[in-house]
């Protein structure tokens, strides 16, 4: 019975902490924006960015990631002979890979508070990305365990990761082309009028 409620409790810390991680950086991404914004837009919008964040990190994100490792010490302690499998020792890496990346996310916090952050849009966009790649990994171990297809499963995620890299390009793209036909409409009004 033990099992069943750390299990419960780990895939909802699990889903807490994904659902901060992702909404995060999506933060970050707008707070880098901002600076594109002419006064008083833009430090009006920085500051309130900065109380999303902080307040995401802490009040969310932070919780999620420690109800995760404590839920999962707990399934450990029902079940220790896991340790022993391969799985899990490939699962425990991308979680620590996920908790740098979570205390990074600590560190732009305060970079972009302190106007600091040399992360373009663009870039933090990719950023973005990774716990999604990550929380795939992850879901896969911990469903197919020491019957993870890792050649399909890598050669999928492989093919994830190329997807997100041209979607974030055709993005950038579409985005560019946007500006500059807005730009354009703006630069043709006055002559429109006279």
């Amino acid at each position: 019975m033990a099992y069943s409620w750390f299990k419960a409790f780990h895939i909802v810390g699990f889903v807490v902490w994904f659902a901060g991680l992702f909404y995060l950086v999506r933060l970050f991404i707008y707070h880098v924006e901002a600076n594109q914004e002419p006064e008083p837009a833009r430090t009006i919008l920085k500051n309130q960015y900065q109380i999303m964040e902080k307040r995401l990190y802490h009040i969310i994100t932070n919780p999620g990631m420690f109800v995760t490792i404590a839920m999962a010490i707990g399934l450990i302690s029902t079940e220790p002979e896991v340790l022993k499998e391969g799985w899990l020792h490939i699962k425990l890496l991308f979680v620590a890979i996920l908790i740098g990346y979570h205390h990074y996310c600590a560190r732009l916090i305060k970079k972009l508070a302190a106007d600091e952050c040399a992360w373009s849009s663009q870039q933090l966009r990719a950023l973005n990305e990774a716990p999604t790649v990550m929380l795939v990994a992850i879901v896969l171990l911990a469903i197919f365990k020491n019957n993870l297809p890792t050649d399909m499963a890598a050669w999928g995620i492989f093919a994830m990761i190329i997807l997100m890299a041209v979607t974030i390009q055709l993005y950038a793209k579409k985005r560019r082309q946007d500006k500059e036909k807005l730009t354009a409409q703006i630069g043709q009004i006055p002559q429109e009028q006279s």
